[in-house]
């Protein structure tokens, strides 16, 4: 029933400093796998970017989404979805967002100086959807756990990269408390370190809208567990 088969976290060399992937490589490695898509996810700004930060912001932004337009042109070439997201980050703690695009970060350059309650609270009131990434992981740039149920709309509870499993354990025991909706990703950021997370549903996603339709309809399931 769940045959259509999707990556939720995906890092590519273009944008994300800690990656050796680039974009059209990893649309070739998932889509080997028997994946009908990915969501391109690049480290923002705030995280490790590979994007030089006393460039202008329209440059900035330009080749930031490199790394998805890359991916996007592969994924035509394939027939394979390709869509757009990012991973915001607050010393450590890191968000997954979904459903705004290029021009709403062209549009909003002072996006940095925003605090972590208004940026939550901003993307979501334009439309968007905040995954709350690998929680409970711990790592030695993340100095507390910090946790925000009524201010995220899902919880990643599986992270296929976590060699640690009480990670996701403690994720998804976070999420079912508050009854949040759960989603898997792979955070994959190399090619050769392919893990199989991601989410499965039972339709083709053609739009960003239609992930964040069908994760708020509970009608999937999660991959790498």
């Amino acid at each position: 029933m769940f045959k259509f088969l999707y990556e939720t976290h995906l890092h590519t060399a273009e944008a994300s400093a800690c990656a050796s992937g680039s974009a059209a490589e990893m649309v070739r490695t998932y889509a080997e796998a028997g994946y009908s898509g990915l969501i391109v996810t690049d480290h923002f700004f705030n995280g490790n970017t590979a994007i030089p930060h006393k460039l202008p912001w329209k440059e900035r932004v330009e080749l930031f989404c490199k790394g998805y337009e890359n991916a996007l042109e592969e994924g035509k070439r394939l027939g394979f979805s390709v869509l757009f997201g990012w991973e915001y980050s607050y010393y450590g703690t890191d968000f997954l967002t979904y459903g705004l695009d290029k021009a709403f970060l062209l549009n909003n350059p002072d996006i940095l100086s925003w605090s972590l309650k208004e940026y939550l609270r901003r993307i979501r009131s334009m439309g968007g959807f905040i995954t709350h990434a690998h929680p409970f992981r711990k790592a030695f740039y993340i100095d507390e756990v910090r946790l925000f149920p009524e201010d995220v709309d899902a919880v990643e509870v599986i992270n296929a990269s976590h060699t640690d499993p009480s990670f996701n354990a403690q994720a998804k025991a976070y999420a079912e408390k508050h009854r949040l909706p759960q989603t898997s990703g792979s955070d994959i950021h190399h090619t050769d370190r392919f893990t199989g997370g991601g989410m499965a549903f039972d339709h083709p996603l053609h739009s960003i809208e239609d992930f964040i339709a069908a994760v708020r309809s509970g009608r999937y399931k999660l991959l790498g567990g």
